[in-house]
């Protein structure tokens, strides 16, 4: 639910719950050099002489990101520091070779050779260290595009007054497009040089970049409701405050900033991810005539079917739990961590013993779980594709294979959208990235690499033209449909359709009784084809290695990287079964969306089914830390209560098979040659989900110690009761 600024300079990161903390911890090449100087780091520098400063000066390029060079400059009496996307910072030395920024969380050491040259800088911080080589004596200064900034109060159609801060290039009197971002992240550090990092390209073009607060947030007047449902909208311009929505305060922002705003050309666009994304899509329903185009990046689209709060009815203790005290618990961002292992926080009850450990008092959107945890009207209220019946303007969806938060929603935004595409408006980005990494300079993600800057590629060759094109009538434009970043070859692919329509064929791929993998139907019997084995509540599996931080832990969490992390850290664990191909003697390539339907029996009356798809690397050194890996390509779960319908949870009948057929979404993969596919079944995934007691009760969130059960559980590979996974097979090149 975040996306949004991220500010490569000293001051604080004001930005969304995702690239906030993504920022903290995925931008640590980079990020670790903001904040607010301290007068206890101040105390300990020391003066160096000029020509000692003069030696470090000039430009280095990291190892394991060689798409960031740093420049080194001397400024005045200090060494300075600066990047394409990272402003001019001041360094204050600690010894001879050793500088850092103003917060003293990360330093840079130079390094030097026999002969005393300089060579390298190292990079060290609480988390890592990273080195970068020397390859000029000359510092490159970065292009930053000089920003005016203002403030104002603008006045919604009941008299609400939501905060903007307003940046126009000072460098040029042209009227300019307006781009905004609408956030419930604040937006009072937004700058020149913030807008200049975070929307690099974006910056160098020119635009009036709109910062607005939504009602109820940071400096804005009014009441906020977590996602604020959709309102009738029969009457545009009523005042009536049950009439307001996010659609109506986006509408009556544009056109004051249209009137109000000088040398602006009238046309408008919008961007976020994530929250700001949800805001962003939400700014073309019923929408300002002003608006030109729209980027809804990430977007939270649905919390019950597939984004933040829940998957298929399962419920995501942990995020809901840490966001609602991020948002819920004052007007400014208060997201916390925890004193202990969220695995043992978590593992001592339902999610009402925590929401009680907490202290916080029942928030409203806690308050929301605890009174609607099926698919009623409330979640439905809030439910955006419904509202998706015709494209009002362009749209650029984008989204993240790895997107630990909001996968589903830009791929059901496009569904919902496409079938309305009669002038072909609508567009679609899938990459290789976790929420909003598309925003950051990086080939990896976690121990995947990519071989190149996947994000810039994005942001300088589709987003910026996308905006150009729409609105500054610029022609470099040339995205058709869809472009998906295929893994495994790691290369860009262009598609007519997202779910590419040809040369794609749907194969079931067999779940054998064996533990093995195949395209062939099962012949045996329910007697004789089954995987048997107990999940246990009280020893659940936990999602990611331990400890488990909070989401947004400060200094860092495994959050950001937990759907690449390799799976062999769950070991032999017998409440995981699993299925494996041979060796591949030939890559099998899936594109589009990859469906399980298991065939399944439990001893007790109700049952939580996690399917993963995973690609095996081959044992080969050469490979680094990838060497043998299991790596995650799809994956879901689904809350067995649920398989009659998302608002109807019925009990499920013991010891009996039951057929449960969901998606596990969109993928864009080759399984290369000396890869095997896996498959992995298990019942918990802990505690980003809360346990599902296996015995049935009105409300699992309230559920008692006593209703937690051991149960047996059965996967069926029979002739009758054949369990696979629907590939979408694409042809060989």
């Amino acid at each position: 639910m975040d996306s949004h600024y991220i500010y490569l300079r000293l001051e604080r990161i004001p930005m969304n719950r995702c690239l906030l903390r993504n920022a903290l911890a995925a931008l640590a090449l980079l990020l670790p050099l903001t904040q607010i100087a301290t007068a206890a780091q101040a105390s300990k520098e020391i003066k160096l002489d000029a020509a000692t400063l003069d030696k470090y000066t000039g430009q280095y390029r990291y190892q394991n990101e060689p798409d960031i060079t740093l420049s080194f400059f001397r400024d005045g009496k200090q060494l300075a520091v600066e990047s394409e996307r990272m402003a001019h910072t001041l360094l204050h030395a600690s010894s001879q070779n050793t500088f850092a920024p103003d917060n003293n969380s990360a330093h840079f050491v130079f390094q030097t050779d026999a002969s005393g040259k300089v060579t390298a800088v190292k990079r060290v911080s609480e988390r890592d260290e990273a080195e970068a080589i020397r390859i000029s004596a000359q510092p490159q200064h970065n292009h930053f595009r000089p920003y005016d900034r203002k403030e104002f109060m603008i006045p919604m159609r009941d008299g609400v007054k939501l905060h903007v801060v307003i940046l126009r290039p000072t460098d040029t009197h042209e009227p300019l497009p307006l781009l905004m971002q609408r956030t419930p992240y604040g937006v009072d550090e937004s700058t020149s040089d913030s807008i200049n990092s975070r929307y690099t390209e974006l910056a160098q073009s020119g635009y009036i970049f709109v910062m607005e607060d939504i009602r109820g947030r940071y400096g804005s007047e009014g009441q906020f409701f977590m996602n604020r449902p959709i309102v009738d909208h029969h009457d545009p311009s009523s005042p009536d405050p049950n009439h307001i929505d996010e659609t109506t305060d986006a509408y009556d922002t544009v056109a004051w900033l249209v009137k109000n705003v000088p040398n602006n050309n009238g046309r408008v666009g919008v961007v976020g991810i994530s929250y700001p994304g949800f805001l962003a899509i939400e700014s073309g329903i019923d929408p300002n005539p002003a608006v030109k185009a729209i980027s809804p990046q990430a977007p939270m689209t649905n919390l019950w079917i597939g984004d933040d709060f829940f998957h298929n009815g399962a419920f995501r203790q942990t995020y809901g739990y840490d966001y609602a005290i991020g948002l819920e618990t004052s007007k400014e961002n208060t997201f916390s961590k925890l004193n202990e292992d969220a695995y043992d926080y978590f593992k001592d009850g339902s999610f009402a013993a925590a929401v009680r450990k907490s202290g916080a008092g029942n928030l409203p959107t806690w308050q929301a779980f605890f009174t609607h945890p099926s698919y009623d009207t409330y979640w439905q209220a809030r439910a955006v594709e419904a509202h998706l019946t015709k494209v009002t303007v362009p749209t650029l969806e984008v989204g993240g294979w790895w997107d630990q938060e909001d996968m589903w929603g830009p791929q059901a935004e496009y569904a919902a959208l496409k079938p309305h595409d009669q002038n072909n408006e609508v567009f679609i980005v899938l990459g290789p990235w976790n929420h909003g990494e598309w925003a950051r300079t990086t080939r990896s993600l976690g121990d995947v690499n990519f071989g190149a800057a996947i994000g810039d590629q994005f942001r300088a060759q589709i987003e910026a033209p996308f905006f150009a094109h729409y609105l500054k009538d610029e022609s470099s434009f040339d995205l058709k449909d869809t472009a998906s970043f295929q893994t495994g070859t790691n290369r860009w692919m262009r598609y007519g359709h997202w779910p590419p329509k040809e040369r794609v064929t749907d194969r079931n791929l067999y779940l054998d009784a064996d533990g093995s993998l195949s395209f062939t139907t099962p012949t045996g019997d329910d007697a004789s084809t089954f995987t048997a084995y107990t999940s246990d509540p009280a020893n659940p599996v936990p999602y990611r290695k331990r400890p488990i931080e909070a989401t947004y832990a400060p200094g860092g969490s495994g959050w950001y990287t937990w759907l690449v992390q390799d799976q062999r850290f769950l070991g032999d664990r017998k409440d995981v079964a699993r299925w494996t191909t041979p060796v591949l003697d030939q890559p099998v390539t899936i594109s589009g969306d990859i469906v399980a339907d298991l065939y399944a029996s439990t001893s007790g009356t109700d049952s939580d089914w996690i399917v993963k798809l995973i690609d095996v690397y081959p044992d080969d050194p050469s490979l680094g830390k990838m060497s043998g890996a299991q790596l995650m390509i799809t994956d879901e779960i689904f809350r067995g209560r649920y398989r009659q319908g998302y608002d109807h949870p019925e009990a499920t009948p013991a010891n009996q098979p039951e057929e449960y057929k969901f998606s596990l979404h969109g993928a864009d993969h080759a399984f290369l040659k000396g890869h095997r596919i896996m498959v992995q079944v298990q019942n918990t995934w802990f505690p980003l989900y809360d346990r599902n007691p296996q015995t049935f009760v009105p409300s699992i969130m309230t559920a008692a110690p006593s209703d937690y059960q051991a149960a047996t559980q059965h996967i069926y590979g029979s002739a009758e009761h054949p369990s696979h996974l629907i590939l979408p097979v694409a042809a060989a090149n």
